[in-house]
């Protein structure tokens, strides 16, 4: 998918958690670890889905990644490129470490904009 068809796909868009990162999901979906509250899901089981944004830097260029994650299973349902500026800035504010990381900040302002959210 690109940026105008996830735009356009709006269970899609309703669907995607903008406070999700990584670690939570890991933690929600693949082990007992803590969550932002209890009341975040009643139970954890192949039902639950998590939709949500990472940027992964292990390979270069760094990629924005839209994620839907349903227990043990992960589908990349877009992968896309950050503009120049944002890029730089990014990696800059991570001290170019690799990993997986959150969207946030002006990443974020961007991405919402892009979509129209």
């Amino acid at each position: 998918m690109n940026l105008r068809e996830i735009k356009e796909n709006f269970d899609l868009m309703n669907s995607v958690d903008w406070e999700m990162t990584p670690e939570e999901a890991i933690a929600l979906h693949l082990e007992w670890g803590p969550l932002r509250s209890q009341a975040y899901y009643n139970s954890r089981d192949n039902d639950n889905e998590t939709v949500y944004f990472v940027i992964n830097t292990w390979k270069k260029p760094p990629i924005l990644t839209l994620v839907r994650r349903r227990g043990f299973d992960s589908e990349e349902l877009g992968n896309f490129r950050l503009p120049q500026n944002l890029e730089t800035e990014f990696m800059k504010g991570i001290g170019q470490y690799k990993g997986v990381y959150a969207v946030e900040g002006d990443v974020r302002d961007w991405l919402k904009k892009e979509l129209e959210v």
